[in-house]
């Protein structure tokens, strides 16, 4: 008899808890596939501070195939489900596909980045849910600071060492805490000009920081970041985002080169392809994380809306914790379904919250006992290392190292900045530059905002969140080149976070390698290629609980959450009161523009025929080389007049996209 097939949709919290209690319920009794668009589990939580450069990249994931013993991993990023025909369609890294059939399916395909309608964000913003985003930050937060000690101008000096975040929930607050402490570590290494210092602001239209905790831990919260220089202003948000920078809703423009987007999350696009009844974008399913009329098919995670049974009428909010523990419940549903279990009903206890301030700081209220200062700095490191579902050893290494060693501020240039487009459902992913040539070719034949169904929110839609052949496993242009470099000799093109100094090619436009901008025209005459910031539908976003709030610590030590609740802790809502305001992480607000191209000399005519008698009448003699005296050859047609039409055309102007900021 065949085994039962047992298919997972993503490794987020959700999706990675539910692949491991299933291979160690099921053992070789059940086939179990995990399907992710990465061969890892990223822990969210220490995410900003490898931002800060306290932590190295791969300390904060964890292998899949290292730590999923009896589980086959597939990668790939879901395109569609066929619920009749029990199969799901996918795309894989390399532009292949795949289609995996099941008994069992799990879908955990986590969130995506929320959007708002807010002039020029999407252009202009990065988010800061994947390690794209936060290698990328780091980098461009590095450079600002370098290229404001070596500038003579003192507006562009301020303006590159302004950080605007957007979101005061987990996310944002512990970007601002851990980014300000960076910033004042490189400043002492490249002084500033006399007077100047860093300027970090953090906004959001909720009344306080850290809204959806207790009073207390938010007041702590607020004291940490004002004693720091924190610019903390609440009530207040951005009206408009542009490259030169963001125009607040009390009024103010403030200049700036870095706009971070932690305004919250929505469901992955993927669960409304699928006809399904939703509950604000998320799929609706019983207390056993079952989907009513649909007993083969469980859902968890961010993408689920899961009755809360302490609250009757209300569902659980998009938390990592609760995504965490939710992995859990469904992997002994899911095995009970095939009578190796008995169901059990999702409950939750909320046990507490940690949220890392940088350095020695932290708040925590573990058990409802609210504290502050370097115990709760310990607690709360603690608390983490407890949670992770491996590299406990590295990270407390790590952390040990940067207690006693000065930190390394340095660029990789790993990640540019059309590479992490603020409005993508992979924002685990890095996008390539033939991935945004296909996209911006396929834009251009389909029309605006037909190319790849726009999803609640301003995400992508399609089957699962964008059009099969759209991303990772779309067909790639041979033509579409990496963004274009721009201005005379070398000039650094538009201050673009992550780019490089454009150079123009003959007769192209200079590149206005602003956040989120076009890359310029590469060749004369041909398309402009869309940067990533243009982007509307790639892939399918990893499985995560939303922003990891904190998770709960069980036997199995692990954890759901950033800046995470205790053990079992509920968290309320999503990261920065994402429900009101923007809140997160954002786009760095670049550059100046580039000169344009020279245009041809309008004032000389074009030379006669060869032949052409001189001003006495005479026939010009034949010109002979000055050493050989050979005398030129006369076998050769001789050049026509040059007519305009041999001109090369000037290059059609490239687009400039609106930029806003949240």
């Amino acid at each position: 008899m065949s085994r039962p097939r047992i298919v997972v949709v993503g490794a987020g919290f959700a999706g990675y808890r539910a692949a491991r209690a299933l291979s160690r319920a099921a053992r070789d009794k059940a086939e179990i596939t995990l399907l992710n668009p990465t061969d890892y589990f990223l822990y969210l939580p220490l995410l900003p501070q490898v931002a800060a450069g306290i932590l190295e990249p791969r300390r904060v994931t964890v292998s899949l195939s290292g730590t999923l013993p009896r589980v086959r991993l597939v990668l790939g990023e879901a395109d569609a489900i066929d619920l009749d025909a029990r199969t799901v369609h996918y795309s894989d890294p390399e532009g292949g596909d795949g289609t995996l059939e099941y008994d069992r399916l799990v879908l955990a395909a986590g969130s995506v980045n929320k959007l708002l309608p807010i002039p020029g964000v999407a252009e202009h913003a990065h988010g800061f849910r994947g390690l794209p985003e936060a290698l990328y930050l780091r980098d461009h937060v590095t450079r600002q600071v370098e290229l404001a000690a070596a500038s003579d101008d003192p507006e562009s000096c301020a303006a590159r060492c302004t950080f605007v975040v957007v979101g005061a929930g987990y996310t944002g607050t512990e970007v601002a805490a851990h980014g300000r402490l960076f910033t004042d570590a490189q400043v002492r290494k490249h002084p500033l000009r006399e007077g100047m210092r860093p300027r970090w602001m953090l906004l959001d239209v909720a009344p306080r920081v850290l809204p959806e905790l207790d009073e207390r831990l938010s007041r702590t919260a607020d004291r940490v970041l004002r004693q720091r220089g924190v610019d903390v202003r609440m009530g207040t948000s951005v009206k408009e985002a542009t490259r030169d920078g963001v125009l607040l809703t009390d009024g103010e423009h403030v200049e700036t080169r870095t706009l971070v987007w932690c305004v919250g999350v929505r469901p992955d696009p993927l669960v409304a392809s699928l006809g399904l009844p939703l509950e604000r974008g998320r799929l609706l399913v019983d207390p056993h994380l079952q989907v009513p009329g649909r007993p083969e098919v469980f859902a968890c995670g961010d993408v689920a809306a899961v009755p809360d049974l302490e609250k009757p009428g209300e569902y659980t909010p998009m938390t990592a914790q609760h995504a965490w523990r939710q992995g859990k419940v469904c992997a002994r549903n899911v095995a009970a379904s095939l009578g190796a279990a008995e169901r059990q009903a999702y409950r939750h206890r909320d046990m507490g919250f940690v949220v890392d301030l940088g350095g020695t700081q932290a708040a925590a209220n573990p058990l409802g006992v609210p504290m502050s200062g370097p115990l709760a700095g310990a607690v709360t490191r603690g608390y983490h290392l407890a949670a992770m579902p491996g590299n406990r050893v590295r990270v407390a290494a790590d952390w040990l190292l940067d207690a006693v060693l000065p930190r390394q501020a340095v660029q990789l240039g790993l990640v540019r900045s059309w590479a992490v487009p603020l409005d993508t459902a992979s924002p685990e992913l890095v996008r390539a530059p033939d991935e945004v040539g296909a996209e911006a070719e396929a834009k251009a034949g389909a029309g605006s905002g037909s190319g790849s169904g726009s999803g609640s929110g301003g995400g992508t839609g399609g089957a699962g969140g964008r059009a099969v052949g759209d991303g990772p496993g779309a067909a790639r242009s041979p033509e579409a080149e990496e963004p274009a470099r721009s201005g005379k000799g070398g000039e650094p093109a538009r201050n673009q976070p992550g780019g490089e100094p454009a150079k123009s090619h003959p007769g192209g436009e200079p590149a206005k390698d602003h956040p989120g901008g076009e890359p310029a025209k590469s060749h004369p005459g041909e398309e402009p290629v869309r940067g990533p910031g243009q982007d509307h539908g790639q892939g399918r976003g990893q499985g995560r609980g939303g922003r990891p709030l904190g998770a709960v610590v069980d036997s199995d030590a692990e954890l759901s959450g950033v800046a995470g609740p205790f053990l079992d802790a509920e968290t309320p809502g999503a990261v920065g009161s994402a429900d009101i305001e923007p809140s997160g992480p954002g786009e760095m607000v670049t550059g100046e523009e580039g000169s344009s191209p020279a245009e041809p000399r309008a004032d000389r005519e074009p030379p006669g025929p060869a032949g052409e008698e001189d001003s006495a009448g005479e026939p010009p003699g034949p010109v002979r080389h000055p050493r050989t005296g050979a005398a030129p050859r006369t076998d050769r047609e001789p050049p026509g007049p040059v007519k305009a039409s041999d001109l090369p055309a000037d290059p059609p102007e490239s687009e400039t996209p609106a930029e806003g900021e949240r």
